[in-house]
């Protein structure tokens, strides 16, 4: 069995608040995203320092966007994508009660 760290005790806390737990449901999807962007990214061998100049920015940029502190916007979703020839698609559906 994997021993409990210190970070999953603490995540475990925080998801007992409700607020907390709202906040972290609703950034999953996004994480999910960023992750296998990132994840592609690295395959590829593209530095953060190579995607950013690929689209203009700086590389402090892409390292937020990969710590997905916050909601991309679909413009730099789609500069990022691009960059790495990739193609993505929203799916929207009902949840299931």
């Amino acid at each position: 069995m994997k021993q409990k760290t210190n970070v999953d005790l603490h995540k475990k806390k925080l998801l007992k608040n409700a607020e907390f737990k709202q906040a972290y449901d609703d950034l999953g999807p996004v994480y999910k995203l960023v992750r296998e962007i990132v994840t592609f990214r690295i395959d590829q061998g593209i530095t953060q320092k190579e995607l950013a100049e690929k689209i203009g920015t700086k590389q402090s940029s892409i390292s937020r966007f990969e710590k997905a502190m916050k909601m991309p916007s679909i413009s730099f979703l789609s500069q990022i994508t691009n960059a790495l020839g990739l193609e993505w698609e929203f799916n929207i559906y009902q949840k299931s009660v």
